[in-house]
């Protein structure tokens, strides 16, 4: 006999996420995976958009869509790989992170970093790909003086473990 917790368990236990995106204008494009095996959703502008380094190097651009997450999901909004390299745009606040309690439109920060170029977004153009995960918060945390000595890298930061 099936459990709900059986419904939500794939293989090996592994839990299921089932984004549920919503339109919230007729023309946006739902969110989705491109192959078979994609880890992410790629997201589609609902916005036209140009992005013109000597004027505005980011712009704020709408999905036109929204996520219902469950609690202890959250979403990634990440670059595109491919138009990072082709054009040198890409999410400026990678990842961004939608919380489960929001309930708003997912807008994606697009921004490129060469000097002298200008990028146009057109409503349909794949501008970045999400990615939804599970998460276990922390709800305490422990103050322990001696935590840092239990390791040898101890305070040493950026480049303490070689280039």
């Amino acid at each position: 006999m099936s459990t709900p917790l059986d419904d939500l368990c794939g293989n090996e236990g592994q839990v299921k996420i089932f984004p549920r995106f919503e339109k919230l204008r007729p023309e946006a494009i739902l969110p989705k995976r491109m192959t078979e095996y994609s880890a992410a959703f790629d997201l589609y502008a609902a916005d036209e958009a140009y992005i013109n380094s000597e004027y505005r190097s980011h712009m704020l651009i709408g999905t036109g869509v929204r996520i219902n997450l469950r609690p202890n999901e959250v979403g990634l909004v990440c670059s595109r790989s491919g138009l990072a390299l082709k054009e040198g745009v890409f999410v400026l606040n990678a990842p961004g992170i939608i919380d489960p309690d929001y309930a708003g439109e997912i807008k994606v920060i697009l921004a490129t970093y060469r000097p002298n170029t200008f990028f146009n977004v057109k409503p349909g153009d794949r501008i970045a790909q999400l990615l939804v995960m599970s998460y276990r918060n922390a709800d305490k945390f422990i103050a322990h003086a001696d935590l840092r000595a239990n390791y040898e890298r101890g305070e040493n930061g950026f480049g303490s473990s070689g280039v």
